[in-house]
């Protein structure tokens, strides 16, 4: 390949990792603030909430790239560029699929909490960010990981906008050197290499959160266990 052509492969792996960490920050917002209103005491609020999962995790995420991007300048007037159409759809989507990581994590959080938090007089956000996040985000970590794979893997689908990303790049690139197999290849080794980073990264972060979320209170009286009293025999007297 010429430079020329490795420098639009670059541009377009450049493309693609302003898009992931874009949508991934937006995926996260939206799954945080839908997840916790998932939860909330009021039934107007997990119905919206509820609502809004239901639509995006019901729709093809390919489907709403040309919603965004083709729809919306028709029916409002306003036209977004690729990457923020991309960002949009992409966020709104797969933040979706993060809102339920959110509930489950802090529903898997032991009642005993909640209520302890109520006895010493704490409001439900303070509940929620002293005692339900700190305990439940370790627990997403891991699922937050493979979501974060398959988001990465997503935007493939904004090339349909004609946005330059890395399989847009790449399909170009192809059609100048009529050499498929290997440009292809060259891309499914590229995506597999920015998975790895990030894979690496979250589980670096999952060591970081994981320790001391309660694993000492548990393993102190474990430890005092085999203190017990030595038995007396019945003929054991003292010499």
């Amino acid at each position: 390949m010429t430079s020329g052509l490795w420098d639009l492969v670059l541009r377009g792996i450049w493309t693609t990792v302003q898009l992931l960490v874009s949508s991934a920050l937006l995926a996260t917002a939206v799954s945080f603030v839908v997840g916790v209103a998932r939860t909330h005491r009021l039934w107007i609020v997990r119905f919206l909430a509820g609502f809004y999962t239901e639509v995006f995790r019901g729709t093809s995420a390919l489907v709403m790239i040309f919603w965004v991007f083709f729809v919306l300048p028709v029916a409002f007037g306003w036209q977004l560029v690729p990457m923020w159409a991309g960002t949009l759809a992409l966020g709104l989507t797969y933040g979706a699929y993060g809102s339920e990581i959110v509930r489950g994590a802090l529903n898997a959080v032991d009642p005993a909490q909640q209520e302890g938090g109520v006895a010493l007089g704490f409001t439900p956000a303070q509940r929620l960010r002293l005692i339900l996040l700190p305990q439940a985000v370790p627990e997403m970590i891991p699922p937050f990981s493979n979501l974060l794979i398959e988001l990465l893997k997503g935007t493939a689908l904004v090339s349909v906008m004609g946005m330059g990303d890395l399989t847009f790049s790449a399909n170009l690139v192809r059609l100048a050197l009529q050499q498929s197999a290997e440009i292809y290849t060259y891309v499914l080794l590229i995506y597999f290499a920015i998975a790895f980073v990030l894979t690496r990264l979250m589980r670096g972060l999952e060591k970081r959160l994981k320790p001391g979320t309660g694993t000492s209170a548990v393993a102190e009286p474990a430890a005092r266990e085999p203190e017990t009293a030595q038995p007396t025999g019945v003929g054991g007297g003292v010499a």
